[in-house]
């Protein structure tokens, strides 16, 4: 199974559009889920999303002033060999700490929990709990220690380990990290 993890778009109040360069390498990938941590801010980036696959979608704290109530805050997906809660991350203080979202995961009961607000992307392990923020797929601002580069992230399952791919946009160019999380011992590799 491929999972794209993206959120924190904020369109049209902060930005005026995904970047190209991230969209091309989107709509030209196979995905078989899409989970998105909110901050849409405009519905048809939604509809967008599941033209290109099924979309799992949190409401974020800036969705509510666009009318996007609709959405749950949060979310449990329950795959073959792991569960991962998704959630926006509004509330959490200090913004993106990995205890408060530690303590998320277990009340979910979950191996992985995915979580956006902070507009930075990361891959931690706190507890054997693999904490995951895909950042801001625009780059846009988000009120605390945010990059500006427009990131996501696409997870895959390889012999009983998931790949995390994160991807940036950095001077027009896109580069991906990767990083092994072992799915039977609770480690990054």
């Amino acid at each position: 199974m491929i999972l794209l993890v993206i959120g924190d778009f904020h369109i049209p109040d902060r930005e005026k559009e995904i970047p190209f360069e991230i969209m091309q390498k989107i709509q030209n990938s196979k995905f078989d889920l899409i989970l998105c941590t909110g901050d849409l801010t405009d519905p048809e980036i939604f509809n967008r999303l599941q033209s290109i696959a099924p979309v799992k979608n949190v409401i974020g704290n800036m969705d509510y002033y666009f009318g996007s109530r609709e959405f749950p805050r949060s979310i449990l997906v329950e795959l073959d060999k792991y569960r991962i809660g998704l959630i926006h991350g509004t509330g959490i203080r200090p913004r993106g700490s990995p205890e408060q979202l530690a303590k998320i995961a277990y009340k979910m009961r979950v191996d992985i929990l995915i979580s956006g607000h902070t507009h930075a992307q990361s891959v931690r392990l706190h507890n054997h709990i693999l904490l995951l923020n895909p950042g801001s797929a625009t780059g846009s601002w988000g009120g605390g220690p945010s990059t500006g580069i427009p990131s996501f992230q696409i997870l895959s399952e390889i012999n009983n380990k998931l790949k995390i791919s994160s991807t940036f946009l950095k001077s027009g160019r896109l580069s991906s990290q990767i990083n092994i999380f072992n799915l039977e011992t609770r480690e990054l590799e």
